[in-house]
């Protein structure tokens, strides 16, 4: 049986009927409004509401409540290089920890400074000063920034002091930096050190293939509902070998999204001004077999989408899950072995690696060799199970179909 469909399909028919396959499923695409918001809306709109969410990329004039026991010329110098620093408002002086900690548990501010009361007197004296800060950890956007205004205070404290006590022992002209070997930090890719020029580059590889897997799932989901109302057959499914079918709908799914990631990651950058340094030819080339990885994914996943809304639940739930796993907000080297082994198969993690390197660091493919070569694994690993996956729906889809159909309607 198998050797007469095999000899059935010369290779021009063969081609033809991929042709045929590849246009009944742009077709089907086109005319269902939600399959086009998966493929199209999604990839257009969610990376500029991301970006206006994370713009201004920086958190600037938090407040903080100062509780100044010492009231000394050293305090109030103190308080005032604080407030100076870009990322601080000093927004309220406290009378004591009560009514700092009531400010403090109503939100109107973020930290607190409290000064003890012996704070000059042990600079004085040449003893370590110390000021307790306490600041809330629920955004880490902000902790980041209190804790660089605090070093940048300290340093320029320890050098205020220190020159104060080389003036009191007669170097008039003495001034000292605040450490013995000064500090500058060069932050490549991300000079601003902006949330969005961080985390953007990875989330619009991650929106690709989100939404190219809810598009596929979705269409299934409906082709399912199709056969259910047909007798087990999709009369929308044109005849086609198994093989002209996978490479059909995996042509029409990756020129679908072609324009998006040219759209993600050249327009984007240009419209927030972001870091993006990479050549357009590297972006295509590297992430191209991302998508022809993530259509053969979808085309396996599919088979747990039996309706249309199944690819929100297969796929939505999975969308924090590979976040996690691709190492944009925990790295991977840090994660127990199952969870690196799981990541490894899928294409977003991969992709997102790549991608920031290329984006923020100007790397080209050769660069970012060991993630370009584990994409054409995984696209050569779903290729095959995709292919498995499809052969076994050809097999046993229509007989479940119908089973499925007559249950319902004794059911009614």
């Amino acid at each position: 049986m198998n050797k007469e469909k095999k000899h059935k399909y010369s290779p021009v028919m063969w081609l033809a009927a991929a042709g045929r396959v590849f246009r009944n499923e742009w077709r089907l695409i086109m005319h269902d409004p939600g399959a086009l918001l998966f493929f199209i809306v999604l990839p257009l709109l969610y990376p500029i509401t991301y970006t206006l969410i994370y713009n201004p990329e920086v958190v600037r004039e938090m407040p903080v409540a100062v509780v100044d026991n010492s009231r000394s010329e050293a305090s109030r110098r103190l308080v005032r290089n604080l407030g100076a620093a870009p990322q601080v408002e000093i927004g309220y002086y406290c009378a004591d920890m009560a009514e700092a900690k009531d400010l403090f548990g109503s939100n109107k501010v973020f930290a607190i400074l409290e000064i003890p009361e012996d704070y000059a007197k042990k600079i004085g004296r040449g003893e370590p000063a110390h000021a307790s800060f306490f600041a809330e950890m629920s955004l880490l956007l902000r902790y980041r920034g209190y804790l660089e205004a605090l070093t940048s205070v300290q340093l320029e404290e320890i050098s205020t002091i220190t020159s104060e006590k080389l003036k009191a022992a007669g170097m008039s002209s003495a001034r000292v930096s605040g450490m013995p070997v000064e500090q500058h930090n060069n932050f490549i890719g991300d000079p601003g050190q902006g949330f969005a020029s961080f985390i953007m580059p990875g989330i619009i590889v991650l929106i690709l293939q989100q939404g190219t897997l809810l598009g596929i799932c979705f269409l299934y989901g409906t082709s399912r509902e199709r056969r259910r109302r047909n007798r087990g057959y999709d009369p929308q499914e044109p005849k086609a070998p198994v093989g002209a079918t996978l490479l059909g709908r995996t042509l029409c799914y990756v020129l679908m999204e072609l324009p998006m990631l040219i759209y993600v990651t050249v327009v984007i950058p240009e419209m927030f001004a972001l870091p993006h340094h990479g050549a357009i030819f590297d972006y295509v080339a590297f992430l191209l077999p991302m998508l022809l990885a993530t259509a053969f994914m979808g085309q396996t996943l599919q088979v747990f989408c039996s309706e249309r809304e199944s690819a929100f639940l297969v796929v939505v739930f999975t969308s924090v899950v590979f976040l996690f796993l691709s190492g944009l907000t925990w790295p991977r080297y840090a994660m127990d072995g199952f969870f690196i082994w799981f990541g490894n198969l899928i294409p977003a993690t991969h992709g997102i690696e790549g991608m920031i390197r290329i984006n923020s660091n100007g790397a080209t493919i050769h660069d970012c060799m060991p993630s370009f070569l584990w994409l054409w694994v995984l696209t050569a690993f779903y290729f095959v199970l995709s292919r498995w996956v499809l052969a076994r729906q050809r097999k046993y889809l229509p007989a479940m179909c119908r089973r499925a159909a007559s249950t319902h309607a004794d059911a009614r």
